[in-house]
C-alpha cells in the first residue's frame, strides 16, 4: 500500500503536509501534473531571472496556507468538520487546474471566451466523477454555493488565500522583497462572524500592508511595462496564427495546438476540446514560436523573433494616452524600415489598469471588540485604506527598436 500522507519540502513554507488521501490523489492525476508545465508569471523571468515557478507550486502553497488558515479558525472557536476542511484544501488546490499555456495570456486565445475559473469547474467535474464524488463539497465552495460562506471567500476574494500564496511565493521568486507579506500573520489574524471572513480589528495594518504590497507588485512586477508587453505580443503571435490557418496557411504545430488554431468559435467546450486542451501546455507553445521565427509572414515572424530571442520592441510608459499624430508618426517609419504597410501592426498601444482595493466587491471586514463588523476603509485606524481604493491606468506604447 502506497503511503499517501506525504510531506512535501517547499522552498517558501518549509514542510507542507498532505493530510488527506483524497489530496494525493488529485495530485498525481494527469490533469494537476500538467501545471507543472505551466508557468505561474508567464514570460516574467525574460524580466526577472528567477521567475521559473509553475502553477503547481502555487497550487500546493495556497493548499498550505488554506490548512493553516483552517486550523487557526478552529483554535478560535469555529466548528470546522474533517469533511470541511478536507473541500476546502480540495477547492484551492484544484482552483487553478484550468490554465492555460503561459497562465493569463492566452486564456481566451485557446478556447474562446472560457475564463480559466470556467474550465477549472469542467475538470473539477470530470475529477468528481472519477473520485465517485468525493468532490462535491469542493465543488459547493469554489462555486459560492456551499452554505457556510467564509470558505468560499478564503478561495476567492479580496483577501484569500490564493493572493497571500502568490504574492509571497512570485516575490520569492522575482526577488521584488515588497511583495514578501507576512502570511502567518494575516491568517493568525483571521476569524469568522455571521458565516463571513473577517479580519481581527488589531491585524489592521498587515491587511493595509497586504493591500499596499499587491499594489507594488502589481507596478514593478506583473504590470512593468516589458512584462505587460511580452504577455501582449503572445497574444498577438497566436492571434496572427490563426488568423494565417483560417487563411488556409499552414504552421508548424504540436497536434494538440494545431487542433486549437483549426478549431472554430462554438459556445460549449466539447469532450474532444478539454481532452486536448488538458494535454497542452507551455512547451507546445515555445516550441511552435520557435518554429514561427522562419516562417515566411513578416508579423508572425518577427512577433516570435522578439519573444524567443529576448528582443522585444522599444517601450515608452505614461498615464496619459499617446496621441494620435504620435502614433501615427511611429506607424509611418515603421513602413518605411520595413518596406511593408503592415506597420500599424507592428505598433501598439496597451492600456494596463489596476484598483488596489475594492470597496464594493466583498470589502473586507474587520471584527471589533464588541462583536461588530465594520469595513477596512471605515476604521478610525486606517492608514492607507481609504487611499488605495481608486483606478489607475498607464499606458504603453511598443514600436520596433529598428525605428
Amino acid at each position: 500500500m502506497t503511503n499517501k500522507l506525504k510531506i512535501i519540502n517547499d522552498p517558501v513554507y518549509g514542510f507542507i503536509k498532505i493530510p488527506y488521501e483524497i489530496l494525493y490523489d488529485v495530485i498525481e492525476h494527469p490533469f494537476f501534473q500538467r501545471l507543472r508545465r505551466i508557468s505561474q508569471t508567464g514570460l516574467l523571468n525574460l524580466i526577472f531571472p528567477g521567475a521559473t515557478h509553475t502553477r503547481f507550486h502555487h497550487a500546493l502553497g495556497a493548499m498550505h496556507l488554506m490548512f493553516t488558515a483552517i486550523e487557526t479558525l478552529k483554535l478560535k472557536g469555529v466548528e470546522i468538520s474533517k469533511t470541511e476542511e478536507k473541500s476546502a484544501m480540495l477547492a484551492i488546490l484544484l482552483h487553478d487546474i484550468g490554465h492555460g499555456p503561459f497562465s493569463h495570456a492566452l486564456e481566451n486565445m485557446l478556447m474562446d471566451s472560457w475564463h480559466h475559473e470556467k474550465l477549472s469547474l469542467l475538470l473539477m467535474d470530470k475529477l468528481n466523477s472519477e473520485f465517485n464524488g468525493e468532490l462535491s463539497m469542493a465543488i459547493e465552495m469554489f462555486k459560492g454555493k456551499y452554505h457556510r460562506k467564509f470558505f468560499n471567500q478564503l478561495i476567492s476574494s479580496q483577501l484569500d488565500v490564493d493572493r497571500l500564496d502568490y504574492l509571497k511565493r512570485d516575490s520569492f521568486y522575482t526577488g521584488v522583497s515588497e511583495g514578501n507579506v507576512n502570511t502567518q500573520r494575516i491568517i493568525s489574524m483571521m476569524n469568522v462572524a455571521d458565516d463571513e471572513l473577517v479580519i481581527d480589528a488589531k491585524g489592521i495594518y498587515s491587511i493595509e500592508n497586504f493591500l499596499t504590497a499587491r499594489m507594488f507588485m502589481y507596478w514593478q512586477v506583473y504590470y512593468h511595462k516589458t512584462s505587460a508587453l511580452a504577455e501582449h505580443l503572445l497574444v498577438k503571435i497566436l492571434s496572427r496564427a490563426k488568423a494565417l490557418v483560417q487563411q488556409g496557411i499552414d504552421l508548424s504545430a504540436s497536434e494538440n495546438l494545431n487542433y486549437f488554431l483549426h478549431r472554430n468559435q462554438s459556445a460549449e467546450a466539447t469532450d474532444e476540446d478539454i481532452a486536448r486542451f488538458t494535454e497542452l501546455d507551455d512547451t507546445d507553445i515555445i516550441q511552435a514560436m520557435k518554429n514561427w521565427t522562419r516562417h515566411d509572414d513578416l508579423l508572425l515572424s518577427y512577433l516570435c523573433k522578439c519573444v524567443i530571442g529576448r528582443s522585444f520592441p522599444r517601450t515608452i510608459i505614461s498615464s496619459q494616452r499617446f496621441s494620435e499624430n504620435f502614433i501615427k508618426d511611429k506607424i509611418e517609419r515603421t513602413n518605411a524600415v520595413f518596406n511593408t504597410e503592415k506597420g500599424a501592426q507592428l505598433v501598439d498601444q496597451i492600456s494596463i489598469s489596476l484598483l488596489p482595493y475594492n470597496t464594493e466587491r466583498q470589502p473586507i471586514y474587520l471584527l471589533q471588540k464588541d462583536g461588530s463588523k465594520i469595513t477596512l476603509e471605515k476604521s478610525e485606524n486606517q492608514i492607507l485604506s481609504s487611499a488605495i481604493n481608486e483606478l489607475n491606468t498607464k499606458y504603453i506604447l511598443a514600436f520596433p527598436r529598428e525605428i
